[in-house]
């Protein structure tokens, strides 16, 4: 941890991204607005192991998402050690997601600070996200919490604004789902709690039953399309009775005209997501109901998604890619699990693993481990965020326990 915290202090917290491709002005005019040529962009600079931006004219970037994991990490360090150092960056990073976030929505909302092709749609650098909000609008609750300005509060309460007015929401008997986008219309389950376990967290604070009941609904719906074996797939397809509605004010049109086909999947870190956010659900609101679907959950979660040794996998059913990302989301996830299953073992196998493998001596992480080669690109939001996420939330678990 002190030694990506070192690489930190020298990057100013900026870097680049596996998916800014058409951050390059020569790549977006080589696309000549073609869907499937910016698609190609983005993957080859994803999967290449070469780092070709600097040559593409693609420059180091604050990335939103990136600045809110930060400032939970370092929320987590001056929590323990209350020093200048923590308490500075901490400002600077409040101050600069105040600067990025996106205009002219309901609420404090923030998206990516790149284009980046859908498969369908193209979304606009700042176009907001339900996952990137509830991110961030968390950190800021965080520090709510650590200094108690009503500020802090205040910006993440309106950000429920966003999620409840700005998004479609998908309504299906008793549940909902969130778009992911103000743009396109997918029900995505990760994103979906995201957005529940933010409004559940908020109606904690304000008691505002409204926040509670669209939370429910949302919760709902994600938790009634768990598969049997205790699994969800990444996203559902077209073919159930509801209708997509913009915002809470009024229906907008019968089923979903802008279905795309996505093939889904299941993987490591959105269903870590989707636990830690049935977890947070279930304790703000003190509902209950939900309990049978988070063990299934964590049952399927610690038995297809690690090797014996702890070597965490990127999908259910094979082990490469290993990816970063992954690796420091089961280790949030099984820490934040411990208070209702102890994963100490596992946790701690997963996090030698972690640092073994994946960090270089340079002390910023890798991105992903593959069969035959690593890429070591130190992608910013990716890698560096999410490893210091993870082993901040790992050293104040480990802190807190021993006390």
């Amino acid at each position: 941890m002190d030694r990506l915290e070192a690489y930190l202090d020298d990057t100013d917290l900026k870097g680049y991204d596996p998916y800014d491709a058409l951050n390059s002005k020569i790549l977006a005019r080589l696309s000549f607005n073609k869907r499937i040529l910016r698609l190609i962009y983005t993957q080859a600079l994803k999967k290449l192991p070469i780092n070709l931006r600097p040559l593409l004219g693609i420059r180091k970037d604050y990335n939103p998402k990136g600045l809110g994991l930060f400032l939970t990490a370092y929320l987590k360090l001056y929590s323990l050690y209350r020093t200048e150092k923590y308490l500075q960056r901490i400002k600077n990073i409040i101050c600069i997601l105040e600067k990025v976030k996106s205009d002219g929505y309901s609420g404090y909302c923030w998206g990516y600070n790149f284009d980046w092709q859908g498969e369908v749609d193209i979304f606009p650098k700042g176009t907001p996200t339900i996952v990137n909000t509830a991110f961030i609008a968390h950190s800021f609750l965080d520090a709510y919490e650590r200094f108690g300005e009503n500020k802090f509060f205040e910006i993440a309460r309106s950000s429920c604004n966003f999620i409840l007015d700005d998004l479609f929401i998908f309504e299906s008997n008793d549940s909902i789902c969130f778009s992911y986008t103000p743009i396109n219309k997918t029900k995505i389950h990760n994103a979906n709690v995201l957005g529940a376990a933010l409004l559940a967290r908020v109606y904690s604070i304000s008691n505002e039953a409204m926040l509670m009941e669209y939370a429910r609904k949302a919760v709902n719906y994600t938790a009634d399309r768990q598969s049997e074996d205790g699994a969800w797939y990444y996203g559902e397809n077209e073919g159930e009775d509801g209708y997509w509605r913009n915002g809470i004010n009024g229906i907008d049109r019968q089923n979903d005209d802008n279905y795309t086909g996505f093939v889904s999947y299941i993987d490591s870190y959105h269903t870590g997501f989707v636990l830690e956010s049935l977890l947070m659900y279930t304790r703000f609101t003190r509902d209950l109901t939900y309990i049978e679907n988070i063990k299934r959950g964590f049952e399927f979660f610690e038995n297809h998604f690690f090797l014996k040794d702890g070597t965490p996998k990127y999908y259910h059913n094979k082990v490469y890619p290993i990816d970063i990302h992954a690796s420091a989301q089961a280790i949030i996830t099984l820490v934040k699990s411990s208070e209702i299953r102890e994963h100490n073992r596992l946790l701690q196998k997963v996090a030698c693993w972690m640092i073994d493998n994946m960090q270089s001596k340079w002390n910023y992480f890798y991105y992903r481990k593959g069969r035959f080669f690593y890429n070591k690109i130190p992608y910013i939001r990716w890698a560096q965020a999410w490893a210091f996420s993870a082993l901040t939330t790992y050293y104040q678990y480990l802190q807190t326990s021993r006390k």
